[in-house]
């Protein structure tokens, strides 16, 4: 999925040209002066961590969905409208994993802006939690193909099977906790 800038105005259907407003270029109509702002979707993700063993371990999802079907990754998913990030984290533990937790033990580990390789911009919310503080047993969700706990050291093997930016994120969680 590749984003497309828009052709037309939105608001009234006049072709969109290109202008410097606020000291960057935009999509901008000149028959209305609509401004098409392009921002980032907000995500919230969360790295449960099992910080008693040794090295510790997190929890992966391999993807089930394209665009990164079959790479791991840590649970997360869009921020729903009216949803704070922590428990949009929360519910997609739950959906990917089975796992649930209180969304109030979870500790804010970091937030970034990158773009997804389907070209959408997104604004990061990466939470972590220790093991102990979830219940439930892991396992495949409704758009994860497998789950499973695994090591800094093991993901590093296999560079390919981890999702790029969900490397760091990884390692700022295992930091984290």
């Amino acid at each position: 999925m590749v984003a497309v800038e828009p052709s037309f105005c939105p608001a009234c259907g006049t072709p969109l040209e290109t202008r410097r407003v606020e000291e960057r270029d935009r999509a901008y109509c000149p028959s209305c002066a609509h401004v098409v702002w392009r921002n980032p979707v907000p995500t919230a993700a969360v790295a449960v961590v099992e910080d008693w063993t040794d090295p510790p371990r997190v929890l992966l999802v391999r993807r089930r969905q394209p665009p990164d079907a079959g790479q791991w990754s840590i649970p997360a998913g869009f921020v729903e409208y009216g949803e704070h990030p922590r428990g949009a984290a929360a519910r997609e533990l739950r959906e990917e994993t089975g796992l649930r937790v209180d969304a109030d033990a979870l500790a804010l580990v970091d937030v970034d802006d990158l773009v997804h390789p389907s070209d959408r911009h997104l604004v990061t919310i990466t939470y972590a939690v220790s093991r102990e503080r979830t219940t439930g047993d892991p396992v495949a969700g409704s758009d994860a193909a497998d789950a499973g706990f695994w090591t800094l050291d093991e993901l590093c093997e296999d560079e390919a099977a981890l999702r790029a930016f969900d490397r760091d994120r990884v390692r700022r969680a295992l930091d984290g906790v």
